[in-house]
């Protein structure tokens, strides 16, 4: 188990990241970024704009360490939902986490490396699709209900890679 820190948390109905990334991203909506969020178990965040699609239902929430970004980036250049200092999230593809924010645990099967683009570039720098392979981020799946909200919480690998390490 580690204390950790959820410094941001992203739910957007809107992609903002689409078309080519010469013409730069669309603008969001102002409260893209909220203080706390509801996970529904297999759908995702609620109101984001991968809930309930059947496409991304496998990975429909995206983790990022804020260790591998630079201070000024946010989840708003990443596409990222949530943004956690403390842990090398990058390294727990095919375990099982649970991270809780004082509400009780949410549970998420962390299903894949989370590929930075040619986006990242252009929103956090030059350079920065590069810099970020290997560390940006992981998608996963809801594997029950929840909430998660800004402030210190816990982190536990529950099963998988590195369940018996420390992370």
């Amino acid at each position: 188990m580690a204390e950790v820190e959820v410094l941001q948390l992203l739910v957007s109905p809107a992609h903002r990241l689409a078309g080519r990334p010469s013409d730069g991203p669309a603008p969001g909506p102002p409260d893209e970024r909220v203080t706390r969020v509801e996970v529904r178990r297999e759908l995702g965040l609620v109101g984001d704009r991968y809930y309930a699609h059947p496409a991304h239902r496998n990975a429909a929430v995206t983790i990022m360490a804020s260790e591998n970004l630079p201070t000024d980036a946010d989840l708003r250049h990443t596409r990222r939902n949530i943004l956690l200092r403390g842990v090398d999230i990058d390294a727990c593809v095919g375990a099982t986490i649970s991270l809780d924010c004082g509400t009780g645990p949410v549970l998420f099967a962390v299903k894949c490396p989370a590929r930075p683009c040619a986006w990242m570039d252009v929103t956090i720098g030059p350079g920065a699709q590069r810099a970020l392979r290997g560390r940006g981020g992981v998608r996963c799946t809801p594997l029950s209900h929840g909430v998660l909200t800004l402030g210190p919480a816990t982190f536990r690998v529950v099963a998988g890679a590195g369940a018996d390490a420390a992370p």
